[in-house]
């Protein structure tokens, strides 16, 4: 077995009897196909991972894919099994070698970055891989590393582009192809899709429909990216518009309801999945005397304007045609459509409010 051989079976952390020679992309370079290289780890990746496939395995593809980098095998199900990342579990489902799936710590290892230089990568497609790339890194495939990024870049630089638009509230947003380089989603754009956003869509949902638009784009793109005329019309971003959209921590998830009610559906709607939005109510028995704080998880809402008549003012919550009716900041109401108590199922506003047998709910 050859050094490189090795090398690639070293980062290697399943195991499958699936040979190379059953991949859906071919896993020995020909003269006549460009070898890529598809960093990418969530579900959504595998949206990208699956459009590349199939473009590669036409005869007259001018590129092959010929490794997957991905995040390694971690702890899911709740912890029970170590399982691979999605988009491995997704290649070898394709019937992709193992031995080609790399699943470095990181990206800057010395070890993963001499197993990325024998296979001599022509160009890298990123999406969602979840790991910074080092200059040493981009310096290895000379068409370039280009990433697929969910928003109308330079707006939304960074890890939550779909959350902390939607969180903002914004009507339209996007997907975009640009070139890596070391500033965090700073690079040249080569193309952009626009995209409108529903007042309603919640945030894996539309990260799904962007990442599918982004594999359109990436098809579209790849004659240019892969003759190279892509980097000759690629433009610089325009600096002065930038904007950030950090990483979302789970303290972020409690919402105040001293806030306009949009604010907090927007909240709702952009921290869906992960952390989700919680908040804390008072469960009040029938004679005003008992008060039980109880958490919810809040799934679904939607702006109150057609029973503005029901809403209790103060910190009081009525129920009306299928939905809590909590009072917001300005004068303003939200309707909550569906929660969920700790550890159990996620339940419409009804059932909840049917379960409380007649006590009242305040906001807290």
């Amino acid at each position: 077995m050859s050094s490189s051989a090795m090398m690639l079976r070293r980062f290697c952390c399943f195991s499958t009897t699936v040979s190379p020679s059953t991949s859906s992309s071919s896993a020995t370079p020909t003269a006549k196909k460009k070898p890529l290289v598809f960093l990418g780890s969530p579900q959504v990746s595998a949206t990208v991972l699956d459009a590349l496939f199939n473009a590669s395995s036409s005869q007259d593809s001018p590129f092959e894919v010929a490794a997957i980098v991905t995040q390694p095998p971690a702890r899911r199900d709740r912890g029970k099994k170590i399982l691979p990342s999605p988009v491995a579990q997704y290649a070898l489902n394709r019937g992709f070698s193992p031995e080609l799936i790399l699943t470095p710590e990181q990206a800057g290892e010395d070890s993963f970055l001499y197993t990325l230089r024998a296979l001599n990568p022509d160009i890298c497609i990123t999406a969602a891989y979840g790991n910074i790339l080092p200059s040493k890194f981009l310096k290895i495939p000379p068409l370039g590393t280009v990433n697929i990024h969910p928003s109308l870049l330079p707006l939304y630089r960074g890890a939550a582009p779909v959350q902390r638009a939607i969180q903002d509230g914004v009507k339209e947003t996007g997907v975009s192809l640009a070139f890596t380089v070391r500033a965090l989603d700073a690079g040249p754009m080569i193309a952009s899709q626009r995209w409108e956003v529903d007042d309603q869509i919640k945030a894996p949902d539309l990260l799904d429909l962007l990442f599918s638009e982004g594999s359109k784009l990436l098809i579209r793109e790849l004659p240019s990216l892969l003759d190279g005329s892509a980097q000759a019309k690629a433009k610089p971003q325009d600096e002065t518009k930038a904007t950030l959209a950090p990483k979302i921590t789970p303290e972020e998830s409690w919402l105040c309801f001293n806030e306009e009610a949009v604010a907090l559906h927007n909240k709702v709607r952009a921290f869906a999945g992960w952390p989700g939005t919680r908040a804390k109510f008072a469960v009040i028995d029938k004679e005003n005397v008992e008060q039980n704080v109880v958490e919810l998880k809040i799934i679904t809402t939607r702006i109150c304007s057609e029973f503005r008549g029901e809403v209790s003012e103060g910190d009081s919550i009525n129920f009306a045609k299928g939905a809590l009716l909590v009072p917001c900041g300005g004068g303003t109401a939200l309707e909550v459509l569906e929660v969920q108590l700790p550890g159990k199922k996620v339940i419409n506003a009804a059932a909840f409010w049917n379960g409380l047998r007649g006590q009242t709910l305040k906001r807290l």
